[in-house]
């Protein structure tokens, strides 16, 4: 048996990261055991559909990789099929028409809840006669098609994940399979795509769970093969409430647009929630390795909290196994006030190390191209005062003159001029790298005085080194 799994989102909007995360799952699994991977836009709920995000979401899969075997299938172009087989269903007697009117199912609703019930149809088109079915229809009164649910049936299937679960048929409702619109409901669209597209495995979240033993009836109800399910755990926030847009960033696109790299997303969405194995330490891993080690026994049923911390620290380690060029080009639109190229790569050179994601590039960086404002009490080294202060940045200022323009050329080397000037002068380190890194950058914390004077350079690093001098004077 082939494998072959899809991703069906619905294009109401953004690209949640756990629909990314099923999308990859179901990648994951179909390329390890060289099957298909397959698209489907889920697009029939119309009210809710947003201009575009079909061919955003398509971009993203593409972006990240997750590479589809097929055309993508649009449910809104099928409607004549899902209108077919739910003719089917009544012809067979195993779907019929409602005719109820919205407010009669809303005051059945009511009187239900009132009286403790849990929501339901109470199949009362059901006990219409053919006659009566047929008037309705003549005079055009608007009606769904239901399915009919059998009364006392256990309802069981074996998940992939979670291993076996049943419901019991008599808590499931006659759901509707064409609404009155003409468009097919989730349920029935969802069925005979899989059936069609020959779906062998499907892969999504939790909150499917109820709607399997729907989908499971309405195969049973055609008589067609259903496909093994596995549903996934949600993605949670550390409160361990549901991911959602009140408590932050939720769309892949927020996530890349601050800078998150797209292998590191990969990387810990499909690990979230995973259980590690012992005998492996490895939390970094490729594409191919993911396809190589993706396990379905190996994902929890508990929710996966989704923990920034762990993504930050990830992507930080993407980040500085990267070529400095590529990260270069990805910092620049972060930095577009700063025109010079070589300026640009420096900066980015001695800020890759601390980046946990490329927008950090933007924080604390203007003293690299704007002279600092700062107090001069700053330049101050602990236990010292000002005189000494002053002392010791002209020291500094002397021993830098002294050196020729090629020791800028490279942080090490000026990095081991100064630290040999010091010790050989029995100098105390903080004493002069102190008001160094103030000098140059006005601040208490930045990257070492070396870097910020080989991104100067030597007449810049002189130049600022000077004005602190007049400043404590």
């Amino acid at each position: 048996m082939k494998i072959i799994t899809r991703f069906a989102p619905s294009p109401t909007g953004y690209l949640h990261v756990g629909g990314l995360r099923t999308a990859l799952y179901n990648f994951l699994f179909a390329r390890q055991n060289r099957g298909k991977f397959l698209l489907r836009i889920e697009d029939t709920d119309r009210s809710r559909l947003v201009l575009g995000a079909d061919k955003k979401i398509i971009k993203i899969l593409k972006d990240f990789g997750l590479k589809f075997d097929n055309k993508p299938v649009y449910q809104s172009k099928r409607l004549e099929i899902y209108q077919k087989y739910a003719r089917q269903l009544l012809e067979e007697d195993k779907a019929y028409y409602c005719f109820c009117t919205p407010e009669r199912l809303e005051k059945m609703r009511q009187e239900q809840m009132k009286n403790k019930q849990a929501p339901k149809y109470d199949k009362a088109c059901l006990k219409l006669t053919r006659q009566e079915i047929e008037n309705n229809l003549k005079r055009k009164i608007p009606y769904v098609i239901r399915l009919k649910v059998p009364g006392n049936k256990t309802i069981k299937w074996q998940d992939m994940i979670r291993g076996e679960i049943s419901f019991e048929s008599k808590d499931i409702d006659d759901q509707v399979l064409i609404k009155s619109d003409g468009f097919p409901t989730y349920h029935l669209a969802n069925v005979v795509d899989d059936h069609e597209m020959a779906i062998t495995h499907v892969i999504r979240g939790e909150e499917w769970l109820s709607s399997t033993p729907k989908h499971l009836l309405i195969y049973e109800a055609f008589g067609w093969q259903a496909p093994k399910y596995a549903h996934q755990s949600l993605l949670l926030n550390p409160d361990r409430s549901k991911l959602s847009k009140r408590q932050g960033d939720v769309s892949v696109e927020d996530y890349l647009a601050k800078g998150y790299l797209k292998e590191a997303l990969l990387n810990f969405l499909a690990t979230i929630g995973w259980t590690e194995s012992k005998a492996s330490s490895q939390e970094i891993y490729s594409l191919q390795e993911l396809i190589e080690k993706f396990d379905l026994k190996r994902l929890n049923k508990s929710g996966a909290v989704f923990d920034l911390e762990k993504l930050d620290w990830l992507n930080g380690c993407y980040i500085r196994q990267m070529p400095l060029a590529k990260l270069v080009k990805l910092c620049q639109p972060y930095l577009p006030q700063i025109k010079d190229k070589k300026l640009l790569a420096k900066i980015v050179k001695v800020e890759q190390e601390r980046l946990k994601k490329i927008s950090d590039i933007s924080q604390d960086i203007d003293f690299f191209y704007k002279e600092p404002d700062y107090n001069p009490e700053l330049l101050i080294w602990k236990k010292s005062n000002r005189d000494a202060a002053l002392e010791n940045l002209v020291k500094l200022e002397d021993f830098l003159l002294s050196l020729p323009e090629k020791d800028f050329a490279e942080v090490e080397i000026l990095e081991k001029n100064i630290i040999d000037w010091i010790k050989k002068n029995n100098y105390r380190v903080g004493d002069m790298l102190w008001p160094m890194r103030v000098a140059l950058s006005g601040l208490q914390n930045s990257p070492s005085p070396f870097e910020i004077a080989w991104v100067l350079g030597r007449k810049e690093t002189l130049e600022r080194i000077d004005k602190a001098q007049k400043k404590l004077k």
